[in-house]
């Protein structure tokens, strides 16, 4: 492919994405400011007229931070690209490190560092302006800052060894080094939910044994009839940082493990805890979270050999604004541009993915309804969008490209059939 064709074609995908970012996210305030004077018949006599309202102006306000993010995002972009920031970096750690794999490495992790530093002030004025706005930040800002250093670090020391083997393999493992990758990759993936539940995720927050001995009862009575085995049961210091609530299971094999927000068993009644579990055991008996996996697998699968192609063309380094080496080291800068390029082109089959989604959630709540009383999954849900101040009226254009789970009406309408 002629480097000009590329170069138009992903400037065509950058002005397609960012115009249809925009355009859906006015969209979807638009149609949320119009219906904000009335709470949809389906929650009237369940939700309260300003707790609608609250719930519309924090989407609002939220969907304005994010076309900025948009604009912002698009700007770095072809600023690292197409008017030459990568290959100014390329050349200037070059100079200093040399082509090496402490060269490449290091072109790898400044791009990184300057997109998580333009990323900082939004994820600040998002938690400590938009979110205190509404009620819901509980975190301190020295908090803030040291969640951030502690991600930075762990990063580094499973980040970098990563890199580093798949450098490897891309200079001394062949044509088919993609493959090779792809298995370390998988393998890293597994070993990262292997060791999440009872490594990482205490690293910042608390987990203490869930002590409430009733509702212990209720959920292994329910864990038994749903097959589901898991070491433990835990509560989570989730209003130490915020006011929302959740519920989940993580963790792989022998590691599963259930975590509750504090704020989430301080809101809900115990069967309402109950159904919400069992739509999270849902998914399990369903086998989302495997098939989940498995298509990620899949598609990671085709990406890398996509890129094993890609380094060898020209025209896909040049077509991006850098000029490659002639004397090699040059899978740094590969890597780099292929996944600065690829969110462009993959952000339109976005749908498919939130289709996906939303189709599991019905699923996992249909099973929570032969499992417990769907009026009671019911219940939690009106709770925790209101807590939450989820929108009950988006955009159906912003819901159908983005939302993962099925909007409030159609989900509640959804599992009254199952009552």
């Amino acid at each position: 492919m002629p480097t000009l064709y590329f170069t138009t074609l992903f400037v065509i995908a950058v002005v397609a994405m960012v115009g249809t970012k925009l355009w859906l996210a006015s969209r979807q305030i638009r149609f949320v400011a119009a219906h904000r004077e009335q709470v949809p018949s389906q929650f009237a006599n369940t939700i309260a007229l300003t707790a609608h309202q609250r719930a519309a102006d924090y989407t609002v306000e939220r969907t304005r931070l994010a076309m900025v993010e948009i604009v912002v995002g698009a700007a770095v972009l072809i600023w690292l690209t197409l008017l030459g920031g990568v290959q100014m970096l390329d050349l200037a750690l070059s100079d200093w490190l040399g082509r090496g794999y402490v060269g490449q490495i290091a072109l790898v992790a400044a791009v990184i560092a300057i997109t998580s530093a333009i990323d900082l002030p939004f994820e600040y004025y998002r938690q400590f302006v938009v979110e205190q706005r509404f009620g819901f930040n509980r975190m301190s800002k020295s908090l803030f800052f040291f969640d951030r250093l502690k991600g930075a670090l762990l990063g580094i020391a499973f980040g970098l060894p990563l890199l580093f083997v798949v450098l490897w393999l891309m200079n001394r493992a062949g044509n088919l080094w993609w493959l090779w990758a792809w298995v370390v990759w998988v393998g890293f993936q597994m070993f990262g939910l292997l060791i999440f539940p009872t490594f990482i995720a205490p690293l910042f927050n608390k987990f203490e044994p869930l002590k409430d001995e009733a509702l212990v009862t209720r959920i292994e009575a329910l864990m038994q009839r749903c097959g589901f085995a898991a070491k433990g049961l835990f509560v989570m210091d989730g209003s130490r940082r915020s006011a929302h609530g959740n519920a989940y299971f993580t963790g792989f094999g022998a590691s599963k493990r259930i975590v509750f927000f504090d704020t989430l068993l301080a809101r809900l009644s115990g069967r309402e805890i109950e159904a919400v579990l069992a739509h999270e055991l849902g998914h399990f008996k369903r086998r989302h979270v495997m098939k989940r996996m498995l298509v990620t697998f899949a598609i990671s699968l085709a990406m890398l050999a996509l890129l094993g192609w890609l380094t060898q063309c020209v025209w896909f380094y040049e077509g991006l604004g850098v000029r490659p080496s002639l004397v090699g080291g040059n899978s740094g800068l590969a890597l780099v541009l292929f996944f600065l390029a690829l969110p462009v082109f993959l952000f339109f089959v976005t749908p498919l993915g939130s289709l996906s989604s939303r189709k599991h959630e019905f699923e996992a709540d249909a099973f929570a309804a032969t499992q417990t009383d769907a009026h009671d999954l019911v219940n939690a849900l009106v709770k925790l969008y209101e807590d939450n101040a989820s929108t009950l009226t988006p955009d159906p254009l912003y819901t159908a490209f983005y939302y993962s789970h099925p909007p409030a009406s159609q989900r509640i309408d959804r599992l009254l059939r199952h009552a």
